[in-house]
């Protein structure tokens, strides 16, 4: 507002705008003489947050670690300024920036399994956490710490403070992490990833748990993901990197809608919630031109149940789950962790027997097979792991690993399996001498291609994909899905596709069963089940999916839900 005193003077009221609580300018990192970030700038409001999104290898990690101090001196090379609330940190000695860590800054690690120290108690690096906080004693402390494991949702705190890591769900782990990050009430945390490892409903309860604390606690949030729905979906504002360098930047709302780039725009085209239909016409196209086999089944499952103790107390792992999958086509089994995927594919395998029910694949019962007539049915049965970082041995070259197969069912002759270790890498995409390479000098999705071209070299009739692209990138995982639908069409082969993502499952599969505590509760097409739901732990299960509702996507921190999907069941019904 401007006005004139008497003497004909100005007497506005200069506005000033608030200082943000993050002002990153000019950022750079380079290693050796390779630059990895190149002028990053972006600024967070306090309270407000924020989404760094790209693809592996776009810097994101790398400007978190930046701004955190975790990049080591010796081998990266940062300038440029970080400053937080108005203070310049990366010049700061290493002993005045350790009094932020944690007190002022607070960081939330992509893998909960890894974060935490195995052999003690979780209690025991509570109390690391809670030692931040001035002037309280060790009681004081313990208090402090069960009062933050209750505010996150976390059953029995006081089971939860004696038991170890290995003990408790990725789910469990994963809120024990943000209990101890929001402990000592930092103004900024930094979460890396914090769901990527998780089921998608489990995911949804961390992101509406950190969006809750996020408000009652005035807390703001740099958010690292890959994934445009979920940046979306749960901050204020995206800047979408590539190769390091900054592509765009804007609220949320407005980048979501109308991406101003074609690297964004390829963002949002791979993430499968957002297109759900993206391999309809060529998976039509390909049912047409074998509809003269239609009916024949290649796998039937039909009642199998199985039961483990654990202690004294028996699990029902699964419960007269019947199923069956046309030649050439792709069933999904979806279900949270604990929902019996995992069992009714190790039975599927032969690697266990059911306690009742029967399998057949290609016509042939497992029942009651010896030991070489199941290693036959497993030659034409094969399985794509979960994890390429973890399923492929590092000491091996990949033609080693895609040749092992063959030497293990002495299918052809040694040159002749030289031949098809070269046809299998081809076929996946990745050149000839990549079966010189090991798995450390590959990328996440070429990983995967080889774990592909592995199960492919013995030219198998079913293969069993296992949570194939959880740990890809989006842009890469589409990639993967490409890949797949084509060697689909060109061979002709039958899938059993797992994954506890029904975004995903739309867009791949023709049917599927949706496992529940070891029931299938519901299934049929693909069509069926996502269009008119039947049962309401799938309508809960299909709500989970981040971007689900695009139109709503803005910053997705306005719920306040710590349902699970069992109980937004129960009270559907």
């Amino acid at each position: 507002m401007s006005a004139l005193n008497p003497n004909g003077k100005d007497t506005t009221v200069p506005v000033l705008e608030a200082e943000p609580l993050l002002a990153v300018e000019g950022l750079n990192v380079a290693y050796g003489g390779n630059g990895v970030v190149h002028n990053v700038g972006f600024s967070l409001g306090r309270g407000e947050s924020l989404a760094l999104i790209g693809e592996s290898g776009s810097g994101k990690s790398t400007i978190a670690k930046a701004i955190l101090r975790l990049l080591v001196p010796g081998d990266a090379r940062v300038s440029g300024s970080v400053r937080l609330a108005g203070q310049e940190v990366l010049g700061l000695p290493e002993r005045q920036f350790r009094q932020l860590r944690g007190r002022r800054l607070g960081f939330i690690p992509q893998d909960p399994g890894s974060a935490l120290n195995p052999v003690r108690t979780i209690g025991a690096q509570a109390q690391e956490a809670a030692a931040l906080l001035d002037g309280t004693d060790q009681g004081a402390r313990r208090a402090a710490i069960l009062q933050v494991f209750e505010q996150v949702g976390l059953p029995d705190p006081r089971r939860i403070y004696d038991s170890y890591p290995h003990q408790l769900s990725g789910g469990m782990l994963q809120r024990v992490l943000i209990a101890l990050t929001v402990l000592p009430r930092p103004s900024l945390i930094v979460a890396d990833e914090p769901t990527s490892a998780l089921d998608v409903t489990v995911q949804k309860l961390i992101l509406d748990l950190i969006g809750d604390l996020r408000r009652e606690l005035g807390i703001s949030l740099l958010l690292i993901t890959h994934d445009l729905a979920i940046a979306a979906e749960r901050a204020d504002s995206l800047v979408v990197l590539k190769d390091g360098a900054l592509q765009e930047q804007g609220p949320s709302r407005e980048v979501f809608a109308a991406p101003g780039t074609a690297y964004a725009r390829s963002l949002q085209a791979d993430v499968p919630a957002l297109n759900p239909d993206r391999y309809r016409s060529q998976r039509a196209a390909e049912h047409l031109d074998r509809s003269t086999r239609a009916g024949q089944a290649q796998i039937v499952v039909d009642g199998i149940s199985k039961r483990f103790q654990a202690g004294t107390r028996e699990v029902v792992a699964l419960d007269k789950v019947s199923f069956s999958v046309e030649r050439g086509r792709t069933h999904a089994l979806v279900g949270e962790s604990g929902s019996g995927k995992t069992t009714a594919v190790r039975l599927l395998l032969g690697l266990d027997q059911p306690d009742t029910g029967s399998i057949a694949v290609g016509g042939l019962s497992l029942s009651g097979l010896s030991r070489d007539n199941l290693r036959d049915v497993r030659r034409h049965l094969q399985l794509v792991y979960q994890n390429p970082f973890t399923s492929l041995d590092p000491t091996w070259r990949v033609g080693r690993i895609v040749r092992e197969p063959l030497d293990r069912f002495a299918v052809g002759t040694k040159f002749g399996r030289d031949d098809r270790v070269r046809e299998a890498l081809l076929s996946v995409g990745l050149p000839a001498e990549t079966a010189e390479r090991r798995p450390a000098y590959l990328s996440g999705g070429q990983r995967q291609r080889v774990a592909i071209a592995r199960a492919l070299v013995v030219r198998p009739d079913v293969v069993v994909l296992d949570e194939p692209t959880s740990a890809l990138d989006v842009s890469v995982q589409a990639d993967i899905l490409e890949l797949l639908a084509r060697l689909q069409r060109d061979l002709g082969l039958t899938y059993l596709f797992v994954s506890h993502d029904l975004a995903l499952v739309r867009q791949v599969a023709d049917t599927v069963s949706v496992l529940r505590r070891g029931k299938a509760v519901e299934q049929g097409t693909v069509d069926q089940v996502f269009t008119a739901p039947q049962h309401p732990y799938t309508r809960a299960l299909l709500g989970a999916i981040p971007g689900a509702a695009p139109a709503t996507a803005v910053s997705g921190l306005e719920s306040a839900s710590t349902s699970t999907p069992d109980n937004l069941a129960k009270a559907a019904l």
